[in-house]
């Protein structure tokens, strides 16, 4: 998983969050204050429109506050009887069709099966959900409006700030309800479709036994047994036994070694193996033959359903020289989130990491790292035609400058490196000291980790989030839950604009206009940067004539009318589209899926400055949503 963008504590973020809904909802409210003034000068005068205008937003404030949460809760257990009349289980129903069928086509075998299994429930739970969502919020209050049952409800004392209100929260209780169902049913469906156990077929254990035998007859115990599992989801596992693990010799003449190791990673899992053999040495109790046996364990997989929790550093480079550098090389990499580092030179990348101390870590520094790979030459890595690309990882003092290289390894493109600092290191010099990391690298907390590439002419991309300390593991039923509650906000805001837009539109407009404002928050960081100019082939219009005549998107289209026209009309889209991308909610971010299906925990600060991000929103849309259905005429 890379994270392209950093985001700040909600300490942090809060004052400028708000300062930014101030802002947006200032400037949308007042454009709002000034078409609606227009269109009522228009029918009733210009100071008539000032004197209604006046008066509906004297009485806004004595509305809102008097709203009766007694009406409210009343007009939401309505709102959740209508959506169960309307056979809102349906959507649970389809659920457990897709979760049947998908036991058919997801294969466990696959190279990364815990993503895979994490990414479609959460998908398709998404999907499912959200379309629920749409449909219920966008189609209810013009339904009643249409069957003339609102009719009832406006003719009691009932303020329209309450039916909206009572609306939006019926139809996130319903939601709700769902969503936990379809949680729960979704974490037994993962958990079952990952399980697995393996088996050592016989003839593996005679053998280990054999050679277990050996070694005891000759009095040695030195090189590790090892095993090999059965096949299983189309991989097996390796185990190594240490032959010195433990020994006691036995009255009877037997030897017994006992212990537990972890078989070697496959798919992103390991296996707890436990195992006892007793072996009998010859002429015991009148016996000419070894008669021995060997008992084992394999515990289910482990390290597939994890979220860890990065503890990151701030990211600096050197260039070839030696020199600071403000970021590394480009290689002609359309995607610009990582630079390259040149190999065989100088040029490193520096990450600083505050807060290491002995408490967080007493047995070393357990390093994870995601690099991209540049090679100059080409090859098939898979079948050995080509090595592995060499790199290394050094560990400096940034007070005192001591510097001791920890590991030379070689890099794994698109996958993630595991890679251990242990706490005593080997320095350099005539006497090759050992130094503890603790007390000669680590100064008050800071620590720095070189990473440089050491074969000649290729080339390691990094980026910030590339490299990082597994601080701990966070429990993974709390992040799995996290995964859906990122379903919920997105479920939530769903809900505030359909009922926003049912409250003055027709269902089937209103269905369309939340849907676009869906699909619209989705690509809402593209809008922002085509409205910015930032994308390549200009704007909307230009894009699409360079689309139509086969141009390419670098080159300056010939000068002309058709281009003036086309630029003058781009100016004018690109700031109603930057304009929208910053109304418009980014759904994209309100998604968890990424964080729970690579195994990182979700923090709680992005918790929480999504969950105020969202009730930002649902503020907007329920007091869009209350002059609208105040100034409708619903018996009309």
């Amino acid at each position: 998983m890379v994270v392209e963008t950093q985001f700040l504590p909600f300490v942090e973020w809060f004052p400028l969050g708000l300062l930014h809904w101030v802002l947006v909802a200032g400037a949308v409210a007042a454009v709002a204050l000034v078409l609606s003034y227009l269109v009522t000068a228009v029918r009733h005068g210009p100071v008539a429109a000032a004197k209604i205008i006046a008066r509906v937003l004297t009485g806004v404030l004595g509305d809102l506050g008097q709203i009766s949460p007694r009406r409210v809760f009343a007009l939401t257990r309505l709102a959740v009887k209508e959506s169960i009349r309307r056979r809102v289980m349906v959507a649970f129903a389809l659920f457990i069709v897709v979760l049947l069928f998908a036991g058919w086509f997801l294969d466990p075998g696959s190279t990364h099966p815990a993503r895979l299994y994490l990414s479609f429930v959460l998908t398709s739970t998404s999907y499912l959900v959200l379309a629920l969502a749409l449909f219920l919020s966008a189609l209810s209050l013009p339904a009643d409006v249409r069957s003339r049952t609102l009719h009832t409800v406006v003719t009691k004392p009932v303020r329209p700030s309450e039916i909206v209100l009572g609306r939006i929260l019926g139809f996130t209780v319903i939601g709700t309800v769902l969503l936990v169902v379809m949680c729960a049913v979704s974490y037994v469906f993962v958990v079952r479709g990952l399980t697995h156990t393996h088996e050592i077929s016989q003839v593996e254990l005679d053998k280990a036994v054999d050679g277990w035998g050996e070694q005891v007859r000759a009095g040695v115990s030195k090189a590790p047994l090892q095993l090999r599992t059965t096949k299983v989801h189309r991989h097996r596992h390796d185990v190594y036994l240490d032959t010195g693990k433990s020994e006691k010799k036995e009255p009877a003449g037997e030897s017994q070694r006992e212990g537990s190791v972890r078989t070697e990673m496959e798919q992103g899992h390991w296996h707890d193996f436990s195992y006892n053999i007793a072996f009998a040495s010859p002429g015991a109790e009148g016996d000419t033959e070894a008669k021995s046996k060997i008992d084992y364990q394999v515990g289910p997989p482990r390290g597939m359903l994890i979220a860890r929790v990065p503890m990151y550093g701030k990211l600096r480079f050197k260039d070839r020289t030696g020199k600071d550098a403000e970021k590394g090389i480009n290689v002609g990499d359309e995607w610009t989130y990582r630079t390259y580092l040149e190999g065989g030179t100088l040029a490193a990348a520096i990450w600083t990491f505050e807060g290491v101390t002995e408490e967080k870590f007493p047995e070393g520094l357990p390093l994870e790292m995601t690099l991209g790979v540049f090679r100059t030459y080409k090859g098939d890595t898979d079948k050995k035609d080509i090595p592995g690309i060499p790199g290394s990882l050094s560990v400096r003092n940034p007070e005192t400058g001591l510097m001791v290289e920890a590991k030379i390894f070689t890099a794994k493109e698109f996958a993630t490196d595991v890679q251990f600092i242990p706490r005593t290191l080997q320095g350099k010099g005539t006497r090759g000291e050992k130094l503890d990391l603790f007390k000669d690298l680590v100064a008050d907390g800071k620590v720095e980790i070189w990473l440089r590439c050491l074969a000649p002419a290729q080339y390691y991309g990094v980026a910030q989030a590339d490299l990082y300390f597994r601080a701990r593991d966070a429990s993974f039923p709390l992040n799995f839950i996290k995964g859906y509650l990122g379903i919920w906000l997105q479920m939530v805001l769903v809900i505030g604009f359909g009922v926003m837009f049912s409250t003055f539109l027709s269902g089937p407009v209103a269905m369309v206009a939340t849907a676009g404002t869906l699909l619209g928050g989705f690509f809402s960081t593209f809008m922002a940067r085509l409205g910015a100019g930032e994308t390549y082939g200009g704007g909307p219009v230009e894009s699409l004539i360079r689309l139509l005549t086969q141009e390419n998107l670098v080159s300056d289209m010939e000068p002309g009318l058709r281009t003036t026209v086309a630029q003058m009309t781009d100016s004018v889209l690109q700031v109603g589209l930057y304009a929208m991308s910053k109304v418009l909610p980014n759904f994209g971010q309100f998604s968890f899926a990424d964080y729970v299906a690579y195994g990182f925990n979700v923090p709680t600060n992005l918790l929480l400055v999504r969950g105020f991000t969202t009730l930002g929103f649902l503020t907007a849309v329920f007091v869009a949503g209350y002059f609208f259905l105040k100034t409708r005429e619903v018996a009309k």
